[in-house]
């Protein structure tokens, strides 16, 4: 691990110095790439600094402890020595998980399809809590949503919205939510007060780049219809509706959002181009090896994830075994400690099979 962690300083060091060379500052393209590389080693490079001085303090201090007559000052170092034990096994940890392979996804904006399922208006009203807990949680993240498509009911719930979260690191942080999230409560629309169980589906697809996937005009099938609002009526008559099907996988994107019918397109083919890239991911994980088999998930939208039980002011993660009675708060988009121990779990579960292998 120490002659990896030692190769990389020496490249961050070398890439110090090429950023600073006025002929690569010349070549904005070029210079914009290193500096890229740079700052990604930045994190390791530091924990690692951190690491080496932690170790040299160990020394001296066990050095000062052989000297020490003093029982109040040998307890003094000894104090010492505990911490900056612990403090050295925290920065080990943090390094070796630096040193894991990296989801090249983990950097980009994401795409989140957010559907009701069984439970008719309640799952509706359910998927709408979820679209406002993600869109707080990315406020609180400093990220963007970007509207794509909503389909809306009578009473307020959402059937089905689609939306692009754009920020540093959105990927790595949203990608465990992929699956199915079901409530517990008494639906607004139940007289009687019994509780009833429903669901929403969440998906959450990395956006994919011109080059990663690419579109075969052919493949691809294009209908312009007029948008419509709850209940299905008309809200406009011109055709700015806009429904791409791609052939060979089936895949259907319909976008009404946008008075234009351009930019209905656009975002068509941005959720079809990250539909596509997910899909094919999926095949080449399936091809290699269930290496993700014990992970926190699949991203299977078929995996029960998460229960949200209103009379018990309960959150349960069903992958992690995780329970928090802070159900309101976790609606209002504080998901932070869902979110950590579920990637803390993840890189975990891949430090044990690296151990393994």
């Amino acid at each position: 691990m120490f002659e990896k962690l030692d190769r990389l300083v020496e490249r961050y060091d070398e890439l110090s110095e090429i950023i600073s060379d006025p002929e690569v500052i010349a070549d904005h393209e070029k210079w914009q790439k290193y500096v890229k590389s740079h700052a990604e080693l930045e994190e390791i490079v530091n924990t690692y600094s951190d690491y080496k001085k932690v170790v040299k303090e160990i020394e001296e201090a066990r050095d000062m402890l052989k000297d020490q007559q003093e029982s109040e000052m040998k307890e003094m170092v000894e104090s010492e020595l505990a911490e900056l034990a612990e403090k050295k096994e925290k920065l080990d940890k943090q390094l070796k998980s630096l040193l894991l392979p990296r989801d090249p996804n983990d950097k980009k904006n994401v795409f989140m399809e957010i559907r009701a399922g069984s439970g008719g208006e309640e799952a509706a009203l359910f998927a709408m809590d979820l679209y406002r807990m993600y869109s707080r949680y990315s406020e609180h993240q400093g990220w963007k949503i970007d509207m794509m498509n909503t389909n809306y009911t009578d009473l307020g719930g959402i059937k089905e919205v689609v939306f692009m979260v754009i920020g540093k690191g959105a990927f790595s942080k949203l990608k465990f939510e992929s699956g199915v999230h079901r409530v517990q409560r008494v639906p607004t629309t139940e007289s009687g007060g019994r509780i009833h169980t429903s669901a929403a589906t969440v998906a959450v697809l990395p956006e994919a780049e011109d080059v990663d996937v690419e579109i075969s005009p052919e493949d691809l099938r294009i209908d312009y219809f007029c948008s419509s609002g709850p209940g299905g009526q008309s809200v406009n008559t011109t055709q700015s509706a806009v429904r791409l099907t791609h052939l060979p996988t089936g895949q259907v994107v319909s976008m009404q959002d946008e008075k234009s019918q351009h930019k209905n397109k656009d975002k068509a083919m941005k959720v079809l181009k990250a539909r596509l890239l997910d899909l094919a991911q999926h095949e080449q994980q399936k091809e290699q090896d269930d290496s993700r088999r014990s992970q926190v998930g699949s991203g299977d939208r078929s995996e029960r994830i998460r229960t949200y039980n209103f009379p018990q002011n309960r959150v349960t993660d069903h992958r992690i075994g995780l329970t928090s009675h802070k159900l309101q708060q976790i609606l209002m988009g504080e998901l932070d400690e869902i979110i950590s121990t579920l990637i803390t779990t993840d890189h975990a579960e891949m430090l044990k099979q690296v151990n393994e292998a």
